[in-house]
């Protein structure tokens, strides 16, 4: 069994930052995207930034200048650096994972979790 649990959310100020990491764990064998999407209410969910195994990384245009992608590959850790904070990335943060264990492809979503940026 795998699992993806996303952490860090929290009340910001605008302007704030705030740092979210992704932790995938279990019978995994490769990991090949690993990406943050974003769901603000009563929108659709949105790609935030996604990064591959090669370290190929895409941003949307929304976020571009303020957020930075990392990952650590060896711990199936992923992390997300939110700078100038604005009240439009209110959200609640998603984990994706694309990869494969055993014989099968996976895509796994986390739970999420809640950045608010608010005076």
């Amino acid at each position: 069994q795998v699992q993806v649990v996303e952490s860090g959310g929290g009340l910001v100020q605008p302007g704030g930052s705030l740092r979210l990491s992704c932790a995938a764990s279990g019978s995994i064998v490769s990991i090949d995207a690993m990406g943050w999407y974003r769901q603000a209410p009563g929108k659709q969910r949105e790609l935030v930034a996604v990064i591959s195994s090669g370290d190929m990384i895409r941003y949307a245009d929304s976020v571009k200048g303020r957020f930075t992608i990392s990952r650590d590959n060896a711990k199936n850790t992923m992390f997300l650096q939110m700078n100038s904070l604005k009240p439009e990335d209110t959200a609640l943060y998603y984990c994706n994972v694309k990869g494969a264990v055993v014989g099968l492809a996976v895509d796994l979503w986390g739970k999420g979790t809640l950045v608010t940026v608010s005076s």
